[in-house]
């Protein structure tokens, strides 16, 4: 299978799920006016619009700010995806096509609402060690983390060229 359908597959993939997710939680579960839905002790279902970026941080506070962030983030996306397009290794393929699909589906909110669309909440109690996020979130956390893993205890075999003495 060609590596960058691997990678932009599952860029579209990750993209479709958090759309369907973001649709399913704003439309039929209608959790803007819910708020909150205990699912386990550890889990919840949160409404929460997220005006910034991850932790909070570039809170977009006017719409040139979010536009801004808009073409911050669709900057970083385009750069990801040249990036997806110009590596060989199928597993750094996969997690970038992971960070692709996250950065759009958050980057579509932005674009349609002014805000992301962030609804699970994953606590121990009173302990919420994570933000409230979303499937897209999921996606780009768990691509970055699978780079710098690689990058940092994966030796990728040199190949032959072919020259052997």
């Amino acid at each position: 299978m060609n590596t960058r359908l691997i990678g932009y597959g599952t860029g579209v993939l990750v993209f479709a799920i958090d759309m369907l997710s973001k649709w399913f939680m704003t439309g039929p579960m209608k959790m803007e006016e819910r708020g909150l839905v205990h699912i386990l002790p550890i889990f919840d279902l949160r409404f929460v619009p997220n005006y910034g970026v991850s932790m909070g941080f570039l809170v977009a506070g006017s719409e040139k700010e979010r536009w801004m962030l808009v073409a911050m983030t669709a900057a970083i996306a385009i750069l990801v995806g040249v990036w997806l397009w110009r590596e060989k290794a199928r597993a750094d393929v996969f997690a970038l096509g992971l960070v692709l699909g996250g950065a759009l589906g958050n980057i579509a909110d932005r674009v349609r609402l002014g805000y992301v669309v962030d609804f699970l909440d994953l606590h121990f109690g009173d302990w919420h060690p994570f933000l409230v996020f979303n499937v897209a979130d999921a996606a780009i956390t768990i691509g970055v983390v699978l780079l710098v893993l690689r990058a940092l205890f994966v030796r990728e075999a040199p190949k032959e060229n072919g020259n052997a003495v």
